[in-house]
């Protein structure tokens, strides 16, 4: 029978989860369930229902005879969707589906508003991103994108921590933006008259605890950038950033190479995975090519022993930049329109020039160039690492060489540039970004699949992911 109670219920606390229940099934056993209705069939005397709980649902079976009038009238006045706990016995139906005989019932939640009958009834995109739950409810792909997420991040814990990486924790509130060329969120503390921005990136903070003497750290962290939304960026998300004493960026390109392959086999059993209508092969070892020579490959033209200008290149090349533009960006840009569009498989990009890597070592052999790297998988940008710069006087002429600003401030961080002169050890540094790397190992082709709540606009100017501006290169 059900219990007398309001459409709210009391707490009921399930004992199984329907997929505990499912495998291994015993005929007969009792069970204790909770979860939401999703179908209901009524058969006279008889109902048959789905019930639904995180990770599986179940046939259930609602009879007059073991619930009595009133409460077998009740069952099948329910909603599809209502919140339902339930106690009953397991058996088997004529149809050799496995299900729950209800003995008793208890409506724990009642559904006020009407779920949609299939996934056709939410074909707006902006409404599957402002009400996540309704897609979580009715689109088990969804569902699975997000535990699938949930195990990545997991699964990248327990290789690193494995190989003796400390899980840290620095501020998200900073008074300097440091750590990576964008531009920040501002903020205001009241009690200390201070403004402070959201960090940009950890980066200059996990440093500080290699000068303390950690020597394997590691963050999975929110960074915001104030800058422009596209199925490539969310002004929040997520990046996982470790760094090693005595390391390098050739250590950091191992580590990335081999946590990503192992991530792969341990999702698919296999180094080759589905993306959109190609295949990604994650086969190693990865493909190298340097930054200037897979510009010159695909243009014919030595960026590095040209007359031209960059803006002059630019033109010449119908990319457009503001005619304020400054080099490092067009560099991005050239590089983002004729180098991106072909790097598929995984490929490590190195030798990035110097002015672009204000916080990496300069080449021995060549120091207008640095020892760093950026990871690329289906044309997206997916790791970058560098062999980090430890010489303090270096540091405080490459910060005071950049045009990074925040209004009309020059940002420059003296603490740390003090940690700096205690000796930090020489260091490798990778920064690998989780939403990205979600979204190929989950076949998705929108950041915003792969964040559960992403940025949006009002609802009054709503427009598309694919429509909205996109901001610089990360």
């Amino acid at each position: 029978m059900a219990d007398k109670q309001s459409a709210y219920g009391r707490r009921f606390l399930p004992i199984e989860s329907i997929a505990t229940i499912l495998d291994p099934f015993t005929e007969g056993k009792k069970v204790r369930l909770a979860g939401r209705l999703m179908a209901r069939r009524v058969m006279g005397k008889s109902t048959f229902c789905d019930l639904k709980d995180q990770n599986a649902k179940i046939q259930i079976y609602g009879k007059r005879d073991d619930l009595g009038d009133e409460a077998y009238k009740s069952f099948t006045a329910l909603s599809i969707g209502d919140i339902l706990g339930i106690e009953g016995t397991l058996f088997t139906s004529k149809t050799g589906e496995k299900s729950v005989r209800i003995a008793r019932f208890e409506l724990l939640s009642k559904i006020i508003r009407t779920l949609p009958e299939k996934w056709h009834g939410l074909k707006d995109i902006e409404t599957r991103y402002r009400q996540r739950y309704l897609d979580l409810v009715v689109n088990d792909e969804v569902r699975d994108t997000f535990k699938r997420r949930s195990q990545i991040i997991q699964w990248i814990r327990k290789y690193l921590d494995a190989r003796g990486f400390m899980e840290v924790e620095t501020p998200m509130m900073q008074p300097i933006p440091g750590g990576a060329r964008a531009r920040p969120f501002v903020t205001h503390h009241n009690t200390l008259h201070a403004d402070l921005y959201l960090r940009v990136a950890p980066e200059l903070y996990l440093k500080r605890l290699l000068v303390g003497g950690l020597e394997k750290v590691y963050e999975i962290n929110r960074n915001f950038r104030n800058e422009g939304i596209s199925v490539r960026h969310n002004p929040e998300f997520t990046m996982l950033e470790l760094y090693q004493a005595y390391a390098d960026y050739t250590d950091m390109m191992a580590i990335t190479e081999e946590l990503i392959t192992e991530l792969v086999q341990s999702i698919y059993g296999k180094d080759e995975i589905p993306y959109g209508d190609r295949t990604i092969r994650f086969q190693r070892p990865w493909k190298q090519m340097t930054f200037y020579g897979a510009i010159q490959e695909r243009t014919g033209i030595d960026l590095r022993r040209t007359n031209l200008s960059l803006h002059e290149i630019a033109r010449k090349w119908h990319i457009e930049v503001p005619p304020e533009a400054e080099d490092v960006d067009i560099l991005n840009e050239i590089f983002a329109q004729k180098v991106e569009p072909d790097l598929w498989d995984p490929t490590f990009v190195l030798d990035y020039p110097i002015e672009m890597t204000p916080l990496a070592k300069a080449k021995d052999d060549d120091p207008s160039l640095t020892y760093r790297f950026e990871l690329f998988i289906s044309h997206m940008e997916i790791a970058n690492a560098f062999s980090e710069l430890n010489d303090p006087v270096e540091q405080r002429q490459r910060f005071l060489a950049q045009k990074e600003m925040v209004g009309e401030h020059k940002m420059l961080d003296e603490d740390f540039l003090t940690a700096l002169e205690y000796a930090m050890p020489p260091a490798g540094g990778l920064g690998i970004g989780i939403d990205r790397l979600v979204m190929v190992l989950t076949n998705q082709k929108s950041i915003r699949d792969v964040i559960l709540f992403p940025l949006l606009r009002s609802e009054k100017s709503k427009v598309s992911a694919e429509e909205e501006p996109t901001g610089k290169k990360e």
